[in-house]
């Protein structure tokens, strides 16, 4: 159809602003958009339809054109429904590229035109894709309250009868229609060997979609590509993109259907990319304490950053949380990635690898900041801090270690899938820290961090992770290891007993200074703090309790008395 004909149709409240020339463009499409730069959704033809949320200053009405002229769109409409008139500037910069530029009365919404156009344009796949394009208006004009990738997995179930699911790279499952009530969830070792088979086909460069049996079932694999026009190298995102699971056999599928299934993925690619805008603030909050605690800034405007950051991580009612520290590298051993900054991949890769598996949805994502220096990424995580509250308000343990991110799970999940992605060529390493109660405890969990990533990769494989366990031993304390890596293993130990002292008066540390000194006699000790041999009892039920370590064990002895000696 022509421009011409939807100016003529009186009910879909267009008004030309300019282009009066060029009104015999043919309308192949239309799109709904308020990114600031839509080219690598736009294939040429579209009318587009735009609320200006896009337009800050007047210079981004000559930018946005430029990309709408570039890209080929037979046209541009702006809705008057948050603005009273069209800004003269988008006037201007439509004229000079000759671009017709249209006006949508405020009576007249983008899904009555959108409805028309695509009737218009295929009458056999009118109900499917106005379907699919009134689920992008929503998307991107209400926001999360939109549905996100769910509404249009629901369209999919309903519409088309199709089963589909939304994965992670790791297999976790983000949307889904099973979600809905529509059958059984998606086993877990399903999306997870699904997850695999995407990336070993992507770095292949096998087109999609790539079909996959497990079972009796057969399920077609459409990768979900990030933002931006697409990298040089596959390998800058390939251990992030999402991709769409659909249960069924795509091989006989008609032309029409699979434009409607790129389609899909087209849309839930905008929705991933304006999640990732929102990662903007958490990634800033992230650098900002990775770089004071590298140039060893002073524990009160390290904890100053980090009050700043736990509301913006932890929503709600929060009290002062633990923080973990987790270290990623990404190294491709073929000496063809050298050219690759590897810590915008890994920062990537963190970012959707460390949400639990069993965690549903794109948000969990939002709980974890992600910074990254040089060929590494840093990611600070935040826990709820019920481990320190039970110590305020129960006297329970406070030693955390048993609670948080673990090296051996986080293996066990993300291992198998990102192999495949990694492709013979590349290395995963990632090191995890115990968690912290404190802003000065978090340069020797940084540290932790990189020191068990440096053991991870001295292990074969090609994903390996170590966690603060493997580091917590006397053993690994000689004087080569890092000042701060000393800190941490001392805090871990000495500070829950240093915050009860303080809060109780119980000189909890001078009893365990003079246990130690005692060679562990209850008589001796007892005798040389001028105690009887109960109290002395219960003072060293609480170090035990507090720190979770056990005196009558030689090696937690030495640990806490290397401890002392190093605190």
């Amino acid at each position: 159809m022509r421009l011409r004909a939807l100016l003529e149709t009186e009910a879909l409240g267009l008004r030309l602003l300019g282009g009066e020339d060029e009104l015999d463009r043919t309308v192949r499409g239309v799109m709904t958009t308020d990114l600031r730069d839509p080219s690598r959704y736009l294939s040429g033809g579209e009318l587009v339809l735009t609320g200006l949320a896009w337009r800050r200053e007047p210079a981004d009405s000559e930018r946005f054109v430029r990309i709408l002229a570039t890209a080929g769109v037979a046209g541009l409409a702006a809705g008057e429904a948050e603005i009273s008139s069209t800004p003269d500037d988008l006037v201007e910069a439509c004229a000079r590229h000759r671009l017709p530029l249209f006006s949508v009365d405020e009576k007249v919404s983008f899904a009555s035109i959108t409805e028309y156009v695509v009737r218009q344009v295929s009458g056999e796949r009118a109900g499917d894709l106005a379907a699919v394009v009134d689920r992008h208006r929503r998307l991107m004009t209400s926001g999360p309250a939109g549905g996100g990738p769910e509404v249009v997995l629901d369209l999919l179930g309903s519409d088309l009868d199709l089963r589909a699911w939304v994965l992670s790279p790791t297999g976790r499952v983000i949307a889904g229609s099973s979600l809905a009530g529509t059958g059984p969830a998606l086993p877990p070792e399903v999306a997870a060997m699904l997850a695999g088979e995407q990336l070993a086909a992507a770095r292949s460069g096998r087109r999609g979609p790539h079909r996959v049996l497990s079972g009796t079932t057969t399920y077609s694999l459409f990768p979900i590509r990030g933002a931006g026009a697409g990298p040089s190298d596959i390998r800058e995102t390939v251990l992030s993109d999402w991709l769409l699971a659909v249960e069924a056999d795509a091989g006989d599928w008609p032309a029409e259907r699979l434009d409607l299934l790129h389609g899909v993925t087209q849309l839930i690619a905008v929705e991933r990319e304006r999640r990732d805008a929102a990662r903007t603030v958490r990634r800033r909050l992230a650098q900002e304490v990775l770089e004071l605690v590298q140039t060893n800034a002073s524990p009160a405007e390290i904890a100053a950053r980090l009050r700043v950051a736990a509301p913006v991580l932890l929503p709600g009612p929060v009290t002062a949380p633990h923080w973990q520290v987790v270290v990623a590298k990404v190294e491709w051993t073929d000496g063809e990635g050298d050219e690759l900054a590897g810590g915008p991949v890994a920062q990537s890769l963190l970012e959707e690898a460390l949400v639990a598996p069993e965690a549903v949805g794109a948000e969990p994502s939002d709980r974890i900041a992600v910074a990254h220096t040089g060929d590494e990424a840093v990611a600070l995580v935040p826990l709820p801090a019920t481990v320190a509250d039970a110590v305020t308000d129960t006297e329970q343990p406070a030693d955390a270690s048993g609670s948080g991110l673990h090296a051996d799970a986080l293996l066990a999940v993300i291992r198998t899938p990102l192999s495949k992605g990694l492709d013979g060529d590349g290395r995963l390493t990632l090191g995890v820290s115990a968690p912290v109660l404190s802003a000065e405890g978090l340069r020797g969990a940084l540290e932790e961090a990189r020191h068990a990533r440096r053991v991870a990769a001295a292990r074969p494989g090609r994903v390996c992770a170590a966690g603060h366990q493997e580091l917590a031993s006397h053993v690994l304390l000689l004087p080569f290891v890092p000042d701060d890596v000393r800190r941490a293993f001392t805090a871990r130990l000495l500070d829950p007993l240093r915050e009860y002292d303080h809060r109780h008066r119980a000189e909890l540390i001078p009893t365990l200074e003079a246990f130690l000194d005692s060679d562990g006699s209850w008589t001796r000790c007892a005798t040389r703090l001028h105690l009887h041999v109960n109290t002395l009892r219960y003072r060293v039920g609480r170090i035990e309790q507090l720190t979770g370590r056990d005196l009558s064990r030689l090696e937690d002895k030495l640990d806490f008395f290397l401890a002392l000696r190093m605190s």
